[in-house]
């Protein structure tokens, strides 16, 4: 091999090990570079613009949304005053007619339909005095007259001051009740429903149905007696003590009886079945969880209810004209509205104290239930 071979595989060699990479780049290599860059940019930022907008738009859909259920509800709740309006209006009417001794206005259609349907409904309803036993008395509507003599057979004055029918009808049927040596209802807070056995008293996991009346009947039933129950250990375990001239024996007591005042709307809601179904459903977990000593869970249930999911966001969240990170997460979730009422944020209030003094009266056997 001569030395211009050896030369020119020498000088091969150096050339393919020089880098492929360039130390310097030309201008329009960097334009074009910059140009990317930019256009990624500008497509993220496009993206982010395009999921607010998406955000934006879905939370005015939900605020739309829960107005047209607001004004629905308004609506409904409008149409049924106006319906228990014309109802009122019309007994007066035929009251008046019959006190006159006039004749009765031909129905109309649409007021046939009405009245078998109400009729309808009667039949189908759970009727509170015929859990007593009281039978036909129960159920029928007894006219002025009779309902006078049924009265002074009893011994009850025939008619109290300010007291309309149906409040007579009720004043019979509780005198009618004791004239047959029947259980009248006995507790802290009086109430027209039936009391039930402390084996009874355990309510199911979960509310029935509302289609279910006689199911929901005894479980009003159940909730009235177990709360009834509830507070009258409080009341035989603050008797028990000693301490009624100290200020914490004077704020226990205050407590106790605060809790009795406050709660007597809600025993007047399980009269009626007229209890929202949200908080139905909360006070049926709470009180399931409380019978079975899991105090935790039931706390939790009440926090759910009265807070529910919403974030509580503390501090200033808008500084600035920019949108804070995760501030959409504040839109997130159930909001807490229950206690938005009054009378409900005092009954709900009541009801833990029932759980509070619950867990000292029959504490659980995992402690780990306790309240704190």
């Amino acid at each position: 091999m001569d030395f211009a071979s050896l030369m020119s595989k020498e000088l091969s060699k150096a050339s393919s090990s020089v880098p492929s990479d360039k130390k310097y780049i030309s201008r329009r290599e960097a334009e074009e570079q910059r140009r990317k860059a930019y256009l990624e940019e500008q497509k993220r930022l496009e993206e982010e613009r395009a999921a607010k907008a998406a955000e934006k738009r879905r939370r005015e859909e939900e605020a739309a949304a829960e107005a047209r259920a607001r004004e629905e509800k308004r609506r409904k709740l409008a149409e049924e005053q106006r319906a228990r309006k014309a109802a009122k209006e019309a007994e007066e009417e035929r009251a008046r007619r019959r006190r006159l001794g006039l004749p009765e206005v031909p129905p109309t259609a649409e007021n046939e339909e009405k009245e078998k349907e109400k009729k309808k409904q009667e039949e189908e309803a759970w009727d509170e005095d015929d859990e007593w036993g009281l039978g036909e008395d129960a159920r029928r509507d007894i006219p002025d007259d009779e309902l006078t003599t049924k009265l002074r057979s009893l011994g009850e004055p025939a008619l109290l001051f300010g007291e309309d029918h149906s409040a007579r009808l009720r004043r019979y049927r509780t005198a009618l009740r004791r004239e047959r040596g029947l259980a009248l209802p006995t507790g802290p807070i009086e109430t027209s429903l039936p009391p039930v056995e402390e084996k009874d008293m355990k309510v199911p996991p979960k509310a029935p149905p509302a289609s279910d009346r006689k199911a929901r009947r005894f479980l009003f039933r159940q909730l009235a007696s177990y709360f009834n129950m509830v507070l009258r250990e409080w009341e035989a375990a603050l008797a028990r003590e000693d301490n009624a001239d100290t200020f914490a024996g004077q704020a226990a007591r205050k407590a106790c009886s605060s809790s009795k005042e406050t709660m007597r709307p809600l025993f007047r809601k399980f009269e009626t079945g007229d209890l929202d179904e949200e908080i139905l459903s909360a006070i049926v977990e709470i009180v399931h969880a409380a019978q079975e000593r899991r105090y935790v869970d039931a706390n939790d249930g009440y926090l759910r209810l009265s807070i529910g999911k919403a974030a509580w966001p503390i501090g200033v969240t808008m500084v600035g004209i920019h949108e804070r990170s995760a501030r959409e997460k504040l839109h997130d979730g159930e909001r807490g509205h229950i206690m938005g009422s009054e009378i409900t944020r005092k009954y709900l209030q009541s009801i833990k104290r029932c759980l509070t003094f619950a867990q000292v009266r029959w504490p659980p056997e995992d402690v780990r239930q306790l309240m704190g």
